[in-house]
């Protein structure tokens, strides 16, 4: 008797995994660690706060457990400066890539930079999965 009760449940799961794998269905375990801001491309210090005169800013993360094309996007935004319009995109850039130490530059395109708290979002494979936030005194 129990043996007939379990065979639909059986069924089922099996029908699952093969229209998973028909599908194509792909589940990466690929994430972002140790994000971070940094005041120069070397890497040598950690930083929250930038110069209004800082020619760059800097994002650093370890991507983990990702297959070679996998997604990684930066999106800069101010979040708020005096005489700007609030969380305004400045920029935003992408990588695709594998298991590595990889980084998102941000470079002044004027004399300074707005006094302000600003943001990036970090983002893998289409979904957010960290923001960092800094400023500018």
């Amino acid at each position: 008797m129990k043996v007939k009760k379990l065979f639909p449940f059986a069924l089922f799961v099996f029908v699952l995994v093969l229209a998973s794998v028909a599908c194509g269905f792909s589940a990466s375990t690929a994430n972002i660690t140790n994000a971070h801001m940094a005041a120069d491309e070397s890497d040598s210090a950690t930083t929250t706060v930038y110069a209004t005169s800082d020619p760059s800013f800097y994002c650093f993360f370890d991507l983990n457990n990702a297959p070679d094309d996998t997604v990684v996007k930066g999106v800069w935004t101010l979040v708020s400066a005096e005489g700007y319009e609030s969380n305004s995109e400045i920029d935003s850039a992408q990588i695709t890539g594998s298991d590595d130490t990889y980084y998102f530059s941000l470079d002044r395109s004027m004399d300074a930079w707005p006094v302000g708290t600003y943001k990036i979002d970090l983002y893998l494979n289409d979904s957010l999965v960290q923001t960092l936030q800094f400023e500018v005194r």
